[in-house]
């Protein structure tokens, strides 16, 4: 009898569990419902994607015109270009630090982890920098066109061509740019930072190599509530997702957030080799992330002389 009392209790309790997974809304999206409430989500992506079309449309030829110019309006206007587009989204971005600048002549190459297109924006609209690209980006429609126009520096990657990029690297860096580094190589699933791969460092050998500054970047809010793995590829685009249904996925949320964390910048002089150096701002980048996605307290890297010291040389 006690048995049998307790059968019907466990099959009500696996059928409520069974409704919930099935029927509990997902983080930043209203409940499907019917009429005006179903509408809601699909033109909230509409407005959002719209917005970011038209106003991209309208900067083209704005920046066209500040490409032709001397002096920074293309670099002004290009960040703010990006920051509008985070607003557009309804992206928050939160910074934590302040980016490096150039001193003594010495540009900057901001090292991030990548985990997201969202990068772009979110990164572009804080930084003065050029982002450095695959030169596969360059063949896409319509995205080449932008990051030309962003002055984008694109890469092969191939050892054939290693030396060739690093000087037109250089001269960008001569030229008074800073640059942005991905040295993951590709994009994570935002759980993890992936090893960075030292090739990319080339252009911090020399003496008058750039500072390097690591760039932390966790998307950590979603619904106004604290993300976690299972919620990551709301943000996160990585292996074969598709761009467009990876933006309708991500254009239907609300209460997004992504936190940058701006690491004190670091010599290359300072360390034996380029393989020191890369897992020397690998580690850093990585802490960092790893703080911000168990959303624990970060308080801005105070920074004395303006370089860190390397843990190691």
């Amino acid at each position: 009898m006690r048995e049998t009392s307790r059968r019907p209790r466990r099959l009500a309790a696996r059928r409520l569990t069974l409704a919930r997974q099935d029927g509990a809304p997902e983080a930043g999206v209203l409940p499907a419902g019917g009429g005006l409430l179903g509408l809601l989500r699909p033109l909230r992506v509409a407005r959002r994607g719209s917005g970011v079309l038209l106003w991209t449309l309208f900067c083209m030829p704005v920046q066209a015109i500040f490409l032709l110019l001397p002096g920074r309006p293309k670099v002004v206007f290009a960040r703010f270009y990006w920051s509008s587009v985070c607003r557009l989204l309804g992206l928050q971005v939160r910074v934590i630090g302040a980016a490096a600048t150039s001193s003594g002549g010495r540009p900057v190459v901001f090292v991030s982890n990548h985990s997201s297109w969202l990068d772009v924006p979110v990164l572009g609209g804080r930084l003065d920098a050029c982002f450095i690209s695959k030169d596969e980006v360059g063949r896409w429609p319509f995205v080449s066109t932008i990051a030309r126009l962003g002055r984008t520096v694109f890469v092969s990657r191939q050892r054939h061509a290693t030396g060739r990029e690093r000087d037109a690297l250089r001269e960008r860096l001569a030229a008074g740019d800073s640059l942005l580094l991905f040295p993951e190589g590709t994009t994570s699933d935002g759980s993890r930072v992936l090893p960075f791969r030292s090739a990319f460092f080339a252009i911090a050998e020399g003496a008058d190599a750039p500072l390097i500054q690591p760039v932390s970047v966790v998307y950590d809010r979603l619904g106004g509530l604290p993300t976690g793995r299972a919620s990551r590829p709301v943000f996160a685009w990585y292996g074969d997702m598709d761009l467009a249904s990876h933006f309708w996925r991500f254009a239907q949320r609300r209460g997004l957030r992504v936190s940058i964390l701006l690491h004190p910048p670091l010599d290359p002089t300072r360390f034996a080799s380029r393989k020191a150096l890369s897992h020397a701002v690998w580690q850093s980048v990585a802490d960092g992330a790893s703080t911000l996605r168990q959303n624990r307290p970060v308080a801005a890297p105070a920074r004395s002389d303006g370089v860190a010291e390397p843990a190691y040389a």
